[in-house]
């Protein structure tokens, strides 16, 4: 009896020291809830990731909200709502909305470019091209907008746009001819709301990032470099389009100031689930995860994503320093 109970004592003893071991040798796995704010352009990468995620890690739910960059982050800025992750459409939003005070990365991720999406219900569907749409949208009877530059970096964009073309194509007085013909009321808060209105026929044409109208299967007018946003070695040349918006107390104001389209990301500092938010960002910011899909998408990632400062990358969890380099 002394001799069973011996060898029970061993094998349970044994047990144990395998447990520990093997607890040791294990990351933990990211469980719980996990909230992604994004900016509305993100909407069909992210719902994407999200599944190729939860499918990585069943115990994730995953759970997003999007909308324009800057409205998203100032709900957690401003109206203090819970989220672990927010990615804009401008990485220039999370510096000025949520660092230092909510977060203290920004990982560039992505490019874009704007263009002119249009079906074939809209008026002018065959004659209108890259030599004389800015004509087209001065027509009596031509319905076209975009989003509204106080809550959507593709607002303020679009506007950049226009204004680059008058200087470009040498035409004064041309960028406020192209607004007299677009009313308020066809400037939504965010730019994907503009899709289902051209899809019906509510709206001929609208401002859109080039990923949003390939994902969508939107016909689209592309743009040269000096226009489009789309190319940072114009961005000396971007630079001289300024439009105002609304700053972060009310009654102010601030200038966004032309410069080619980059996307970031980034963990707040207060987020409910940051091992999760980790996770997340090192599937994302994988050139086989998150960047592929982009790519896939008709949205040129960053290969690999990037940060401004060798302090920040510093910062970044040790999961995502391999995935990032320090590029201004």
């Amino acid at each position: 009896m002394k001799k069973l109970l011996g060898i029970l004592l061993l094998l349970a003893l044994g047990v144990f020291s395998y447990t520990i071991l093997s607890a040791g040798n294990n990351q933990p796995q990211p469980t719980g809830k996990l909230i992604i704010f994004h900016a509305g352009s993100l909407s069909v990468p992210f719902a994407a990731m999200e599944k190729a995620f939860e499918a990585k890690y069943p115990e994730v739910d995953v759970l997003r909200e999007g909308g324009g960059s800057t409205k998203m982050a100032r709900l957690i800025s401003e109206v203090g709502k819970a989220a672990d992750i927010m990615a804009s459409a401008d990485f220039n939003v999370i510096d000025k909305s949520l660092i230092p005070d909510h977060a203290a990365l920004n990982i560039r991720f992505a490019s874009n470019q704007l263009v002119l999406c249009y079906t074939d219900k809209s008026k002018f569907a065959a004659e209108i091209d890259a030599g004389n749409w800015h004509e087209v949208l001065q027509r009596p009877g031509v319905v076209w907008g975009h989003s509204a530059p106080d809550l959507d970096p593709c607002g303020y964009r679009s506007l950049m746009v226009l204004q680059l073309t008058e200087k470009h194509l040498a035409k004064p007085g041309l960028y406020e001819k192209l607004l007299a013909n677009r009313p308020l009321q066809n400037v939504r808060p965010k730019s994907v709301e503009l899709i289902s209105l051209m899809q019906s026929g509510e709206m001929d044409y609208a401002w859109e990032y080039r990923s949003v109208a390939v994902q969508h299967g939107l016909k689209y007018i592309s743009l040269p470099g000096e226009i489009n946003l789309g190319n940072y070695k114009m961005d000396d040349y971007y630079k001289q389009a300024k439009v105002q918006v609304s700053g972060k107390k009310p009654g102010t104001f601030t200038t966004r100031t032309g410069k080619s389209i980059t996307y970031g990301v980034t963990i707040i500092d207060a987020a409910p689930n940051k091992l999760a938010a980790e996770a997340f960002l090192a599937y994302m910011l994988d050139p086989e995860g998150g960047l592929k899909i982009l790519e896939e998408m008709g949205q040129p990632p960053f290969v690999p994503a990037r940060v401004p400062t060798a302090e920040m990358y510093a910062q970044l969890p040790g999961s995502l320093q391999k995935l990032v380099e320090v590029k201004p």
